[in-house]
Parts: structure tokens; sequence; C-alpha cells
């Protein structure tokens, strides 16, 4: 059988979740996970608001996080792998807040996102009456271009996290073929940088009903020569840990992928892909 792994998950030291680094490790034991990334939130451009963040002073939140990732490591050895890892948004807006944030600790692995663009709001609380979507998406893919390019990543997260936010508000699913040349080369720098595209689940469980990005990029990214795929929930909260993975793997396979990969000191480890 295929080995399950969760390469993208959040703790309580993230804003937006609310489980302990300990209850998500046992989450993903009772339900048969290899391994568990715990890769909390650090929006890099808001390091520099310190306590007086609206996110919670990162200078605090993240040291935290890997402490408990590594006692978890130590705790559960044998029974989960727990790999020490960060998803840091926006890492080409402040590039010395970024290189602050690389700083908290040895990851094992490290995220890569754009949650907004710059000089604006989070695509989660922004209102899509009267936007032009095409225009708001270009500007996105311009900056998951930039974002691609940086160096100190290993995977690119939920390349299409706005659809979460602009079908739940508009009711319509936006045409990414305008968006094709630019998908392209965001897929043809991660290639040429050999960093690994993620397939993030949690599309599934909201309005948008698929992956992120679905199975048509995914397949797309295999054809222009992706070799690296990582899955993860984005779970916030323990009861989320692992679900989907299954499903995430059945997209991978359906894009042509035999293997999909997990990370350990940013080092890819191969997990094949049975039938």
């Amino acid at each position: 059988m295929t080995i399950f792994c969760d390469m993208h998950t959040h703790s309580h030291h993230s804003f937006d979740a609310k489980s302990s680094v300990d209850e998500m490790c046992r989450a993903a034991i009772e339900r048969g996970l290899e391994a568990l990334a715990v890769t909390d939130h650090c929006e890099a451009p808001f390091i520099r608001f310190g306590a007086d963040c609206e996110f919670g002073c990162f200078d605090e939140l993240i040291p935290q996080s890997f402490a408990d990732a590594t006692a978890a490591r130590e705790r559960y050895a044998g029974r989960l792998k727990v790999l020490r890892g960060l998803e840091l948004g926006e890492p080409t807006h402040d590039r010395a807040a970024t290189a602050h944030a690389l700083a908290y600790g040895d990851f094992d692995f490290v995220l890569a996102s754009v949650h907004n663009i710059r000089n604006m709001q989070d695509f989660y609380y922004m209102n899509y009456s009267g936007v032009d979507v095409d225009g708001l998406l270009a500007r996105y893919f311009d900056e998951l271009c930039e974002t691609a390019s940086f160096e100190h990543f290993d995977s690119l997260s939920h390349l299409t996290y706005p659809l979460r936010y602009i079908v739940a508000g508009t009711g319509r699913f936006p045409d990414l073929s305008v968006h094709a040349d630019a998908i392209d080369t965001i897929f043809k720098i991660l290639i040429k940088n050999q960093k690994a595209l993620e397939i993030n689940v949690s599309g599934l469980f909201k309005e948008l009903k698929t992956t992120l990005p679905d199975v048509t990029l995914v397949r797309r990214f295999r054809e222009l020569g992706g070799q690296y795929i990582t899955i993860g929930t984005d779970a916030h909260s323990a009861d989320m840990v692992g679900r989907g993975i299954g499903e995430g793997i059945a997209v991978a396979r359906e894009a042509g992928f035999s293997q999909y990969v997990i990370y350990e000191k940013h080092r890819p480890i191969k997990i094949d892909i049975n039938e």
C-alpha cells in the first residue's frame, strides 16, 4: 500500500489554528500516517510588527513551533516521522524579514506561499463584488513567478489559492486558460530550480471541490518535466490531519506521477505511489 504523509499542517502556533503539535501528531498516528510536517504560518513582511502584528509575534510563535516539533520528533520516534517545517508567506516582499524567518530554526521543509499581493489584503478577506478577477489573478501569478524564483524553499504551496475565495465569493470558477502562459512560466522556474509543487487537498472540503491546483495543472507540471510533488492537507486542527491525502495521491497518479516526496533536512525523499 502507498505510504501516507501530510506535508502541510498548522498548530496553535498559527493565528488561525487551534490544536497543539502533540494533538496533531497523535491524530496522525491514529490515522496511520508515516510522516507529518508542522508548517506554521510565518508571513514574512509582518515580522517587523513584533507583538503588534495581527497574526501574533512571529519571533515567539515560530521558535516555539520549532521547539514543539523537535520535542514531538523525539517523543514519537519509531511511530511517526515529525518534520520541522514552515509556511513562509510572501518571501519576496521583504527579503530581510525572510532571512530573519529562515533563521528561526534548522527546518526540514519550507513551503513558499503568496496569500496576498503587495499592498493588498489576503484573498481570504477580500470582497469580490465588482472585482476584475482576471486582472487580480494576473497580478497573483506574476508574484508567484517571482516567488518561484526565490531560492530558500522546497515546495510552492497551493498554486491556485485565490480560487478558494473567488469561487466562494462569486459562485463562478475563473477560466485559468487565460493565465496558461504565466502558469507555465511558474512551472518551468520550479523545474529548473528543482523545486516541488504542492497538491493541497484543502479545496476538496470547500466550495471549490478540487485540489489546489487541480489535476489538469498538476498534469501540465508533469508534462513540462516536473519531478517533485508534495501533498498536504493544510490542516488547521487535529481532526483534519491526513484527511484527503489519499485523494491527493490519486490526483498525482492521474497526472502521471509514480512518486511524491517528503523533505528531511531539505532533501527530497521519494514515496512510491502504488495501485
